[in-house]
């Protein structure tokens, strides 16, 4: 194990990751930027550098200066958490150059899955199920041909990236060419690469994951589905496991496909594969996610695995004590909070938390890096804190969770938190039918969405 790690990030994941290292006797080095002085990460680390001001792209995105706050406090690894350069291979090459471990993929892996088109080209030969549609980037004329033939609705999905960006749904040929344009210029906005491919649109759908860890040597773990088909335009807010879609046949063959795939790419570290869930239990490969998930802890809860302490075993060149499949108990949810108005299309607030309360009791977890007094920089995502609950079965789960949203204490700034509690009290929800359509479709019947 290692003796000193930077980690490379901020917010509740940086608190997460450096909790894991005090847990391991492992020194953490803080990074922030002049709108972080005060965090709690910065705090919690046993030394911390200042990487530049408030914009992300002068601290946080700012490779060399990561780079010098690593080698010049003597750290052996570098944890990058998820988002900023947790996926970038510039960041890993630099890290490699200077004699820095970094605690993921190599560069060529993530280079090659982080290119949509190139990562599905792989996977088709790993045969991994993929969604019908264009084999590469795609021109309209090209685009509009393929949609002929798969049939309407497509999306047209940035090749460089994910997250929502750069993508739009279009129902009809008349829309194609406003579409592709619009999609074009925010994935050139986005990931400075404006190509595009096209695929099918399965509707309705669900939206599953399967959590991974390789170690690099041939082994490989799954460690089961989560469920994160309750979104807003494709950001997740709801997270599942076990999913109340999947039979016990369905979740082989998805883990299966998922552990093909690492063996074909020679996979190293934790990563994600999503796929994309049809009515008729078929299912078809989106991305891999070459990093530590938001979500991870909804994994956590359901295996009893430390996801970032076996990231730091791996990326130290251990062997995975364990392959196959993880063993898995009882049912977790994730909530995410986050400082965003439901009532105004979910736009970002930042402001002062003037009052917070965690919930306790059995079950509970909330990962977050807030406290009483805190401001929620405008500068950063929205994201405040998970709340993480467990039980022995789904609903008993759900009332846990309501029970600890009723406890949390949360005010100076609009939140999810009761849009949260409605979606848990929904039928949909409750039934467990529900697909990645259902947000927009219960909108006016959500009271914390009323007047967005």
């Amino acid at each position: 194990m290692f003796k000193r790690v930077l980690v490379a990030n901020r917010g509740e994941i940086a608190v997460r990751v450096i909790r894991a290292l005090h847990e391991n006797d492992v020194e953490a080095v803080a990074v922030y930027s002049t709108a972080d002085a005060d965090a709690l990460h910065v705090r919690l680390a046993d030394r911390a550098i200042c990487v530049g001001p408030p914009a992300a792209t002068e601290s946080y995105l700012k490779i060399p200066s990561l780079i010098a706050a690593a080698t010049t406090t003597g750290c052996e690894a570098v944890h990058p958490g998820y988002g900023f350069l947790s996926e970038n291979p510039a960041f890993v090459e630099a890290c490699a150059d200077n004699d820095v471990v970094f605690v993921g993929p190599d560069a060529d892996v993530m280079a090659r899955m982080g290119d949509k088109v190139q990562a599905k080209l792989e996977l088709r030969e790993a045969g991994v199920p993929l969604v019908p549609g264009t084999e590469g980037s795609t021109s309209v004329e090209e685009a509009r041909a393929a949609a002929a033939e798969v049939g309407y609705p497509v999306l047209l999905k940035a090749s460089a990236g994910g997250g929502g960006k750069g993508m739009r749904l279009v129902r009809d040929p008349d829309q194609l060419e406003a579409a592709f344009g619009m999609a074009s210029m925010e994935a050139e906005a986005a990931f400075g690469d404006g190509s595009l491919y096209l695929e099918k649109a399965v509707s309705p759908a669900r939206h599953v994951e399967i959590q991974v860890i390789a170690d690099g040597q041939g082994g490989v773990l799954t460690l089961g589905e989560r469920e994160c088909s309750i979104q807003r335009r494709h950001q997740k807010l709801i997270e599942e496991s076990p999913s109340p879609a999947l039979d016990p046949g369905t979740r082989e063959a998805m883990e299966a496909a998922a552990e093909r795939a690492c063996h074909a790419i020679s996979y190293r570290n934790a990563g994600t594969f999503e796929f994309l869930l049809g009515t008729d239990r078929s299912f078809y490969f989106i991305e891999l996610n070459a990093r530590l998930q938001v979500e991870h802890p909804v994994t956590e809860m359901v295996t009893g695995m430390d996801l970032v302490r076996e990231q730091l075993r791996v990326a130290s060149g251990d062997a995975l004590e364990r392959t196959g499949r993880a063993e898995r108990r009882g049912h977790a949810l994730e909530i995410r909070l986050n400082a965003e108005d439901p009532r105004n299309d979910f736009a970002p607030a930042p402001g002062r938390v003037t009052r917070f309360r965690p919930p306790l009791g059995p079950g509970v977890r909330l990962d977050t890096h807030v406290e009483e007094g805190y401001v929620v920089p405008p500068h950063y995502d929205s994201l405040l804190g998970k709340l993480v609950v467990a039980d022995e079965t789904r609903p008993q789960a759900i009332d846990r969770a309501l029970r600890a949203l009723g406890e949390l204490v949360l005010e100076g700034v609009p939140t999810t938190r009761e849009l949260a509690i409605d979606i848990l009290r929904s039928e949909e929800f409750g039934s467990g039918r529900y697909s990645t359509d259902y947000l927009a479709e219960a909108a006016d019947r959500l009271p914390a969405m009323a007047g967005s």
